[in-house]
């Protein structure tokens, strides 16, 4: 059969595979488009399968929301090499597979899903013979709420953020948190989603490492860092601030205070003992981290200036690597 331009630009535009392996494809499948395909995937098959020890650490991260911004999904597809990953072609694929994805519930169903007659995870190992990368989906992440916003920085890192309620800031309000999320790493979305037992082991493990910095820091002659008794709001009870408020009060006294002063003195100072003893919290938990965009206040604090009874319910984050 005779291979026609028109052919193998049909099969480019099914697969993306290059234009000499497209009329190659064809020549072995004697013009049949499905067994050109099949040609193509069997070749990304023996690709696969030679690279899948390799690294693919590259790539993109993105995100889509549905129309009612009531579900987001975020996935990372990830290749070999950055100039794959910046390719135009292969940020498209990584749309195309998020508009499938947004559909399906967990990475199993996802890569079963349909993608042009194949299924994506097939799709992947065509693409991984055309390209000549190994690609794969490294992360799926999936979130649903009354309203649910995104943010993406430099197709890196994906992140999802979720409100309880829609309100008329939804959308940059989410995208406040999403990029707070993008940049601070957090892992909860509150110091009261920690066991006790995993504050108890954060709070060891940290003492550790600050004792132990400050005994070189004391050989250097140099200030040594403040070893705090807790790290977790978790850990400090009524009692604990009650201790802590008398403790500086009895310092304010020492330091010869007039008493008629100390209500000015002590908010500041009780508002510095929480922030020395929540170090876990800061770095770990969303709503209590500081605002990124204004360190005055938390994110907590953020998000209640938008309206009342407002909460995130939940958030998502991908990124490459």
């Amino acid at each position: 059969m005779k291979i026609t331009a028109s052919l193998v630009n049909e099969l480019r535009q099914k697969t993306g595979a290059g234009m000499m392996d497209c009329k190659n494809a064809l020549v072995e499948a004697d013009g049949d488009m499905q067994g050109a395909i099949d040609v193509l995937r069997k070749k990304g098959q023996r690709v696969a399968e030679k690279r899948a020890d390799r690294d693919s650490s590259e790539g993109a991260a993105i995100s889509k929301i549905n129309a009612d911004n009531t579900v987001g999904v975020a996935i990372v597809l990830g290749c070999e090499t950055d100039f794959v990953g910046k390719n135009e072609g292969f940020q498209t694929l990584a749309s195309q597979f998020a508009d499938i994805a947004i559909n399906f519930d967990n990475m199993d169903d996802f890569l079963a899903a349909d993608f042009g007659g194949m299924t994506v995870a097939e799709k992947l190992i065509e693409q991984t013979g055309v390209i000549g990368e190994k690609l794969e989906i490294k992360a799926f992440e999936k979130l649903e709420a009354p309203y649910v916003g995104t943010y993406v920085h430099i197709n890196k890192i994906a992140a999802l953020v979720g409100l309880n309620k829609q309100v008329d800031s939804a959308a940059t309000l989410t995208k406040d948190l999403s990029m707070q999320v993008a940049s601070m790493g957090a892992t909860q979305l509150s110091y009261k989603d920690f066991t006790p037992e995993f504050v108890a082991s954060e709070t060891e493990a940290r003492i550790a490492v600050i004792e132990k910095d400050n005994i070189e820091l004391g050989r250097l002659g140099k200030t040594l860092k403040n070893v705090p008794k807790y790290i977790s709001m978790a850990q400090i009870t009524e009692e604990v601030l009650a201790e802590a408020e008398k403790e500086a009060k009895e310092q304010l006294a020492a330091e010869g205070k007039p008493e008629q002063i100390w209500d000015r003195i002590l908010p500041g100072k009780m508002d510095r003992y929480i922030s020395d003893n929540t170090t876990l919290d800061q770095e770990k938990c969303l709503l209590d981290q500081k605002f990124i965009k204004d360190e005055k206040m938390s994110v907590a604090d953020y998000v209640s200036s938008n309206g009342d009874g407002l909460d995130v319910t939940g958030f998502k984050r991908v990124a490459l690597g």
